[in-house]
């Protein structure tokens, strides 16, 4: 399945086979592409609980998470460059420490993270559904409202999951330009006496910035395409981080007027949808509700995106008999078990968990697949050509923001932290249990592809 040459399972990938056609993909798609991924649900359902801890330093938290992706950028690039393929961080694992139940375990831990994440996006579309629906909304009704927009796209993957897929640039560039008045008109309404609102403490700022990590998670995307490009060892890292440097720039803008636009205390108040009190202090209702309205249209897409990913990963570790095959099953039309599994978890995920919860969660997730992604590479840094420094960096600040944030998670939401736990601790197990019982009936997991 993910096509690289090994000498026996446990030894480091040498080269890549079966990369997609070549030339198709140059700097500027491979850049919007990587835009697109990571800008859009994160910015709209993150930045109050973000603000909770950073106070009006919010700013600075986005600049120390995009310092904090910028060495994982790096690892990607080098890996990416170098084994160019459609698989990303599920083959970067498989790359770095062979076909193990270690790979297999982060493997399986990534589906829930990306489970984890659609769930966020479902969550954050109800918070703005609720939001336009005023004070009389109930809670129960943001919970059913989450359920039926991951159910709805669950029926979309199946029937045709390029049904929204050919919408999603035109989603992006309605995204692009509702931010660029936002960020343009609103520098005509701030506030500066707002620069005088509590601020969070260092420590403060670096959670939010853990809690923020996720708003960069798109960057993968990226590697994802390296395999259609003409020269991936050049186009690829000038794609990545030219992408995160639009996207840091955008996110830093808007924080900047979200914090000059509304109190403090307004924004922590109404975290779940705090980007559409900023368009109401600009344009007041109407910018409240063209607010509302996009961020609908990102977490609606985000679900989807996510939704997707997640179906794709599962195939891809049910494919390397990391976990069961039988996720791969056809069940209707287009629809695989995978598909209606990660619909199923996502919806218990929506209802068992608010959205600040599963927020401090699917980034929690992705700081564990980004730092274990750089630990992986430092087994084949010798033939990706990675200065060693980047790489330890980036473990040590996934290390440090993960510790942080689990910290602080346990603290104000200890079900956030033992689900994590739970999560870890089952994949790996999960993993092991299933490769013993594999072996003991005669079937060995799938090794990479050999000569």
């Amino acid at each position: 399945m993910f096509g690289f040459v090994t000498k026996n399972k446990d030894a480091p990938v040498k080269k890549p086979l079966g990369a997609g056609p070549k030339g198709g993909i140059g700097l500027v798609p491979a850049t919007a592409l990587g835009v697109g991924g990571m800008m859009g649900a994160g910015l709209y359902t993150l930045v109050g609980q973000a603000t909770t801890t950073a106070g009006r330093w919010l700013p600075l938290a986005f600049l120390v998470g995009a310092c904090a992706a910028v060495l994982s950028v790096y690892s990607y690039s080098k890996l990416g460059a170098e084994y160019p393929s459609r698989g990303g961080a599920a083959q970067f694992l498989i790359v770095g420490f062979g076909n193990t139940t270690t790979a297999g375990g982060l493997n399986v831990f990534q589906y829930v993270a990306y489970l984890i994440a659609t769930a966020l996006y479902g969550a954050g579309f109800s918070e703005y559904v609720a939001a336009l629906g005023g004070e009389d909304f109930p809670t129960w009704g943001k919970r059913v409202v989450a359920v039926a927009v991951v159910l709805f796209f669950v029926l979309i993957n199946v029937i045709s999951a390029g049904l929204v897929s050919k919408a999603e640039s035109w989603i992006i560039a309605i995204e692009l330009v509702i931010i660029g008045a936002f960020v343009l008109l609103g520098s005509f309404h701030v506030e500066p006496d707002l620069l005088a609102q509590p601020s969070g403490s260092f420590t403060g700022v670096i959670v939010a910035a853990a809690v923020l990590y996720v708003t960069y998670q798109g960057f993968g995307v990226i590697t994802n395409a390296s395999g259609s490009m003409a020269r991936p060892a050049r186009e690829l890292p000038r794609a990545m981080f030219l992408a995160l440097g639009i996207v840091t720039l955008v996110y830093l803008a808007v924080s900047i007027l979200v914090v000059l636009l509304v109190p403090v205390d307004q924004i922590v108040t109404d975290s779940g949808h705090a980007l559409a009190d900023a368009g109401q202090a600009i344009l007041g209702q109407p910018g409240f509700i063209i607010i509302a309205a996009a961020a609908l249209l990102a977490t609606a897409s985000a679900v989807n995106a996510t939704l997707f990913a997640s179906a794709n990963v599962a195939d891809d570790v049910s494919d390397n008999a990391e976990i069961s095959r039988a996720l791969t099953r056809t069940v209707w039309r287009n629809g695989t078990v995978a598909t209606l599994v990660s619909g199923g978890v996502v919806a218990v995920l929506v209802v068992a968990f608010p959205l600040s919860i599963v927020g401090q969660m699917a980034s929690l997730g992705f700081l564990v697949v980004y730092g274990a992604v750089s630990v992986g590479h430092l087994r084949v840094r010798s033939t990706t050509g990675a200065r060693a420094w980047p790489l330890y960096g980036a473990i040590l600040v996934n290390a440090v923001l993960f510790v942080m944030l689990f910290i602080n998670a346990a603290i104000e939401s200890p079900a956030s932290a033992v689900v994590m736990v739970v999560a870890l601790a089952g994949s790996f197990a999960f993993e092991a249990l299933y490769r013993h019982h594999d072996g003991a009936s005669g079937k060995q997991p799938a090794p990479a592809a050999s000569d």
